[in-house]
């Protein structure tokens, strides 16, 4: 049986730097099949908490990517991407693999004039992914990039790879509100699979999805390999995100859930099957843009520790070193813990 690693288990060693400013460190990504480069190794996860019009809006015009949630018929969610090509953005919209996905990726493109479609489902690693993949790059060709996801191992990464995956989200089980570990048994820690898909011989993009909590995460998930990040608990609660401001006895909140939990499945489809998140309100947080740049400045501070002014650079040059239990307490704020 193989250890596996977590983001806390895990630093990277400070290394000589010469860099006298943060703002000199660049995070563009060019990606294949896209206009024009992402700015932000950023992306909004696809839930109904998290991305709708404005959220996709806002994260792409600082030059991030926004993936538009499903959760929706498919003139709900033609509305909402009309409402972001209005702004001359990239963004993307999410999919399901059966269905009506061939009509709803349809429309998204030919309506909407969407720039990435993410097959969306929870376990990527799946013959009807495959079927989805190949029906639309039969449909669509090269001119729209295809995401897919989500998988856990190189064996699952090189697959959706073959089969015509663009860009491919790695983590099973890591997110906040997300249970598939304790209801399946199954998963593999975020980082550890970062780490593994990132030996892939394809020229595939990597995004990191799930577990990660703060701008050291980010940085560790690009050391181990991925070329972008998902995040939705980090932007959960922020004015962008769908849903009401809730006056509550802890304050000021917003709802954010999974997309498998009773609550979402319940309110996009009737019904609920295997429950695989909850539902849950979180402190409201102000601005989108504000806690990105916030983000973006612990990103940048991350490579300059290691001496990169580029990503490309970072990945080259970065050493992982293990900590204890101890070091991982040691690493934390722990002023309360001595009074």
């Amino acid at each position: 049986m193989r250890k596996t690693v977590c983001f806390d288990d895990v630093l990277l060693e400070p290394q000589f730097s010469d860099i006298t400013t943060r703002t000199s460190v660049k995070l563009n990504q060019h990606i294949k099949n896209l206009s024009k480069p992402v700015h932000l190794p950023i992306v909004s996860a696809p839930m109904d908490t998290v991305t709708e019009a404005t959220m996709a809006t806002s994260i792409g015009q600082i030059g991030g990517l926004g993936i538009l949630h499903r959760y929706n018929t498919i003139e709900e969610q033609v509305k909402m991407a009309t409402e972001v090509s209005e702004s001359g953005v990239l963004f993307g919209a999410a999919i399901g693999t059966t269905g009506d996905f061939i009509e709803r990726a349809t429309a998204l493109v030919w309506e909407s004039n969407v720039n990435i479609l993410c097959i969306d489902v929870a376990h990527g690693h799946h013959s009807n992914v495959r079927y989805a993949l190949e029906a639309l790059k039969k449909t669509f060709g090269t001119t729209i990039h295809l995401m897919a996801g989500n998988v856990a191992t190189l064996e699952a990464f090189n697959d959706l790879s073959d089969w015509g995956a663009d860009s491919i989200r790695v983590g099973v089980g890591g997110g906040s509100i997300c249970s598939t570990r304790l209801q399946t048994g199954h998963g593999i820690p975020t980082l550890q699979s970062v780490i593994d898909c990132s030996k892939s011989d394809r020229d595939t993009i990597l995004i990191a999805d799930g577990g990660i909590r703060n701008s050291g995460d980010i940085v560790k998930a690009l050391a181990a390999g991925a070329d972008l990040v998902m995040i939705g608990s980090l932007l959960a609660g922020t004015d962008q995100t769908p849903g009401e401001v809730l006056d509550t006895e802890k304050g000021k909140r917003k709802v954010y859930r999974g997309m498998a939990s009773k609550e979402a499945q319940n309110n996009w489809r009737g019904s609920f099957s295997s429950i695989e998140g909850v539902s849950h309100t979180v402190p409201y947080r102000g601005c989108a843009k504000e806690v990105i740049n916030e983000l973006v400045v612990g990103i940048r501070s991350g490579l300059s520790y290691s001496g990169a002014t580029s990503i490309q650079e970072f990945q080259s040059k970065a050493n992982f070193v293990r900590q204890t239990t101890a070091g991982a307490f040691e690493s934390s704020t722990h002023i309360e813990a001595r009074y």
